[in-house]
């Protein structure tokens, strides 16, 4: 039987804790009305302006900056002045009416009047064009905490789910190397619950409107955008959470007689609870494959209803599925460290390993097709997408890449570092955090667009669910024998050598 220790237990409670305090400070900060957005807006450009005056202080020869002192100081007024969008109005609405005044007085009398009124109705449209900016940008700093607990809290999930399916795919397979996983494998899904509990009261909070992640949750944009409104019979909270509901209750339910059954099966004098699992799983894998891609349509494509992709499903997928045989990975060698899983060698962690490099290529695969036909179809619903994330995240949405896919090809291409301990945790933390990257790019760019960094709320949230993870699953580990006895088979998956 495994033993929580007790130092990993605080270090869970510590992750957790600093978590919940980051989350705290990244909701207060968070902008409440526009005249914050303001603000923050006016200081932004005001440092981007001294950056772009230090540079050009340091590119411009020293002859030239001593020779205008005066002219410098006279731009620099003008320049901080112009920050404050309102003063710009002020100023552009002096001048014209400065120019309607001086009009010649050969024109018709009443031309003075309708130019008034022309620019009275242009000041007009472009201080609400002005007003209707700020409020986006304000629903975008307010959406930052939510959006960066939502890919926390969804990315967690489902890497429990991914290991959940990776365990039907082991009993429907009837393979015979993995079950001496099969424990670590439950141990990972307990997390299943927990999560789904969180995810589905972050949904009804979104339905409730306490943020702005999915805006075709609100009726003012559905009355006034088309396309959003055409598709209000698929995209609408009641269908919306139903689905949820299903989806969320099916996988567990899975999750818990799977279960079951195989500690059942230790009990039992023939195989009858193995073949409840064999059907079982079979069942299971139908409902999965389908409840995945719509998942995937519901909780992250629909946060940008505009854009759709046929592949996005099974891109969603290879992201998690990976992360998850990452995971697997990873808990099993920290098993091993401390004395456990007598059973496992070099050739389980060897076949894991392979897992880890073979879907991470298809993961590859996945991203490079949808961005090449999207990208050369040149199609103005579907390439705004990429255009958004290349212009304003291009670090994240090409690192994701190196992390993924070029890290993992280099490390384990060869066959011997597949077995080397140290060498598979590296590869499997810039896994493991490159896929949440991957998350981090479906989901910011459509809900903060350009307002993103990664800070305290993204940090936190990460620290928190990493805490939850760990103390859920490890507590998991501690309830049954680490074996399966009686699985048909676990002698071969003893003796399992490659």
């Amino acid at each position: 039987m495994y033993t929580f220790s007790s130092k990993l237990k605080t270090f869970s409670f510590i992750l957790m804790i600093v978590g919940i305090l980051g989350i705290g400070y990244g909701f207060l900060t968070a902008p409440k009305d526009i005249q914050e957005v303001e603000k923050i807006l006016a200081a932004s450009a005001h440092g981007e302006h001294h950056a772009a005056a230090a540079e050009g202080h340091e590119a411009a020869p020293a002859h030239e900056a001593e020779a205008a002192p005066a002219k410098a100081t006279h731009e620099a007024t003008p320049a901080a002045v112009a920050v404050n969008a309102k003063e710009k109005d002020l100023d552009t609405m002096h001048v014209d009416t400065l120019s309607v005044a001086v009009a010649p007085a050969a024109e018709s009398h009443e031309a003075p009047a309708v130019a008034h009124k022309a620019h009275k109705a242009e000041v007009h449209d472009e201080h609400a064009e002005h007003q209707a900016h700020l409020e986006h940008v304000l629903h975008q700093l307010q959406n930052k905490p939510w959006a960066a607990l939502y890919v926390a809290c969804i990315f967690f999930m489902f890497i429990s789910l991914g290991v959940l399916a990776f365990y039907a795919i082991q009993q429907v397979a009837q393979a015979g190397w993995s079950p001496v996983l099969f424990r670590v494998m439950q141990g990972i899904t307990a997390y299943l619950p927990v999560g789904s509990v969180i995810f589905f009261i972050f949904l009804i909070l979104c339905g409730l409107h306490f943020n702005h992640l999915f805006i075709w949750l609100d009726p003012k944009v559905v009355a006034e955008d088309e396309l959003i409104r055409n598709k209000s019979g698929y995209l609408n909270f009641p269908f919306w959470i139903i689905r949820a509901a299903v989806f969320l209750i099916g996988w567990n339910l899975y999750r818990y007689y799977s279960r079951k059954n195989c500690l059942a099966q230790d009990e039992a004098n023939d195989d009858l609870y193995y073949k409840k699992n064999f059907k079982l799983s079979a069942v299971f894998l139908v409902f999965f494959i389908v409840t995945e891609s719509i998942m995937s349509w519901d909780w992250i494509m629909s946060i940008d209803p505009h854009w759709f992709s046929t592949l996005f499903g099974w891109y969603v997928f290879m992201s998690f599925f990976v992360s998850a045989v990452t995971t697997i990975c990873l808990v099993t060698l920290y098993l091993k460290s401390k004395g456990y899983l007598e059973h496992v060698n070099t050739s389980h962690i060897h076949d894991l390993a392979k897992f880890m490099f073979g879907f991470s290529v298809f993961w590859t695969y996945l991203w490079f097709s949808q961005f090449m036909l999207i990208w050369y179809a040149n199609i103005p619903e579907e390439v705004t997408y990429f255009i958004t994330r290349i212009e304003h995240y291009n670090l994240p949405f090409f690192g994701a890449v190196v992390m993924n896919f070029v890290f993992p090809i280099l490390i384990l291409v060869n066959t011997d570092f597949k077995r080397i301990t140290w060498v598979l945790v590296m590869a499997g933390t810039v896994i493991l955090f490159g896929h949440y990257i991957d998350f981090f790019n479906m989901i910011m760019p459509s809900s903060v667009g350009d307002q993103w960094f990664i800070g305290i709320s993204e940090i936190s949230s990460v620290l928190f669910f990493l805490g939850l993870f760990i103390l859920v699953v490890f507590t998991a580990l501690t309830k049954v024998p680490l074996l399966p006895k009686r699985n048909p088979f676990i002698e071969e998956s003893k003796h399992f050598h490659y």
